[in-house]
């Protein structure tokens, strides 16, 4: 029995791979606009039920598997190590997706992944509630973290509200990856653009925490402390 239950497991996942693959590829093709469910079934030789079986929607087909990020930043306070605060794990985490992303600036898959995305008034709207859903599950990671931690390191907050302190910190620190990867959509990026982005990504980060400091129930820090001396160190 337990064997028929696995490979049923194995055939459902395989058919849910061949369905995202065959319609990526075709978006990639024609266009997201341009195709629609029934094409899909018809390229993956499965029925339209199937597909609707997997994804709900065919905005949910375009973005599976390519989101990491939704559940990143909440994994990266969840799992950091214990002597670890939750803010520097955090930072960590998105100076090196934003690292990450510029990297692939040159990468022709890439380019047309955001191209479509762009060109898209319902994946837009989709990527913003995925957005959403980032920073609801990276609040309540930090809430989390911070109701736990009875001595808090650094910037843990000692006020009588933590999930409005956590709520706050995912909004405004998720902006600025977001605002500064999706302005790239519309710019030529260059190498001085690369160069740059990166260290001010950290840079803006680190004074966010200074900023959202007295939220948390910590004194303003020195003003060195946002120096690219400092980076490593805050948090």
């Amino acid at each position: 029995m337990g064997e028929l239950s696995d490979r049923r497991a194995r055939k459902k996942a395989q058919t849910r791979e061949l369905i995202r693959r065959t319609a990526q590829d075709l978006f990639a093709e024609r266009g997201f606009e341009a195709v629609t469910i029934a094409d899909v079934a018809a390229a993956a030789d499965v029925a339209v039920q199937t597909v609707f079986n997997h994804f709900a929607t065919k905005e949910d087909l375009f973005f599976d598997g390519r989101t990491p990020w939704v559940e990143g930043a909440a994994a990266a306070v969840r799992t950091r190590p214990p002597a670890v605060p939750p803010l520097t794990a955090l930072r960590g985490y998105l100076v090196e997706l934003v690292a990450g992303q510029v990297g692939a600036d040159g990468d022709p898959e890439q380019r047309c992944y955001l191209a479509t995305i762009g060109a898209s008034p319902a994946l837009l709207a989709r990527e913003r509630e995925l957005v959403h859903e980032a920073e609801c599950r990276l609040a309540e990671a930090l809430a989390q973290a911070w109701s736990a931690d009875a001595a808090p390191v650094d910037a843990g907050p000692a006020s009588t509200d933590p999930a409005t302190a956590a709520a706050l910190t995912a909004a405004t620190w998720l902006a600025v990856p977001r605002v500064l990867l999706t302005g790239r959509r519309t710019e030529a990026a260059n190498d001085t653009d690369d160069a740059a982005i990166v260290p001010l990504t950290e840079m803006m980060l680190i004074q966010l925490e200074q900023g959202l400091r007295p939220l948390h129930g910590a004194p303003p820090r020195s003003p060195d402390a946002g120096s690219p001396r400092g980076v490593r160190q805050a948090g």
